[in-house]
């Protein structure tokens, strides 16, 4: 049973952005502090990348850890209520994610992740970066 009214649930859920959120200018902020510029959400490639580095052929996905199901991540909870539902979307997400990164590889990019959790400690996330330019 859902604590919230449904009106309320709704109005709650149209707040999620799924571009511009506080993860993705936190990395995108970072990048540019250490020179590297970049395009955002390139509508002619697959999945509408996040960060697209041409120069380098490199893409960057910023996931939340919720929603694209970060293994073993706390915030990758599983919610209590409406289980099927989530479930399968949850599936639909891991599904299109996985093809995404097989249609830009085969593109000739290389695709990284960065996830939600990971952004917490600013330290974690330049080394991560440093490994990103270092393939």
């Amino acid at each position: 049973m859902d604590s919230l009214s449904s009106k309320h649930r709704s109005w709650n859920m149209s707040r999620i952005k799924n571009r511009d959120t506080k993860p993705e200018l936190i990395v995108r902020s970072l990048l540019h502090r250490k020179g590297y510029r970049f395009r955002l959400h390139k509508k002619d490639l697959p999945g509408k990348p996040d960060i697209i580095l041409s120069r380098f052929k490199k893409i960057i996905f910023v996931h939340g850890c919720f929603w694209h199901r970060h293994e073993g991540c706390c915030y990758a909870y599983n919610p209590k209520s409406r289980i099927s539902f989530w479930q399968n979307k949850f599936n639909q997400n891991i599904e299109r994610d996985k093809f995404v990164q097989k249609e830009l590889f085969q593109m000739g990019w290389q695709v990284h992740v960065i996830w939600e959790c990971e952004i917490k400690i600013i330290e974690l996330l330049e080394k991560k970066i440093e490994q990103i330019f270092s393939e």
